[in-house]
């Protein structure tokens, strides 16, 4: 079964800057898809969402990850390879949102199977354009799998 394009989705924030949390779910209400947004805020939560322990036995799995790459507890980087080598989770499509430009770190991304790697704009309003076409593209423009349950 598949989304069919501009159905709301259930989003996934890996994010422990408050900043950054505030800006993104600026960008998502001032998009009025009505998708739902979840944000975690360091690796570890990020797993216990994506495996549904403890306080996050209940939650749906998330059809978009937003992932950061500089997390507490277990960084992006390791998020992302549990993510793409568990074939429970691999067909989920992860964007890195982050702040490093570094050219090894897109690399290293990429090859851990990121769908796209996308700096995040110092700028506020870049910022949340930026945040908004991603939202855009991953609902308006491709097609997701769903997972039933």
């Amino acid at each position: 079964m598949t989304t069919p394009a501009g159905t709301p989705i259930d989003v996934l924030l890996v994010e422990d800057d408050p900043g950054d949390e505030l800006m993104t779910r600026e960008a998502f209400e001032d998009n009025k898809i009505g998708n739902t947004l979840h944000v975690v805020r360091d690796g570890e939560e990020a797993l216990d969402f994506l495996y549904r322990r403890g306080a996050h036995a209940d939650v749906p799995q998330p059809d978009l990850i937003l992932l950061d790459l500089n997390l507490p507890k277990y960084d992006g980087r390791q998020v992302l390879e549990k993510i793409k080598s568990d074939p429970a989770l691999s067909h989920i499509p992860v964007v890195v949102l982050t702040t490093s430009a570094a050219e090894e770190d897109i690399l290293r991304s990429y090859k851990l199977h990121a769908n796209a790697y996308v700096t995040k704009p110092v700028d506020l309003h870049q910022f949340i354009a930026a945040v908004r076409q991603i939202d855009d593209f991953f609902v308006q423009v491709v097609r997701l799998p769903r997972q039933s349950g």
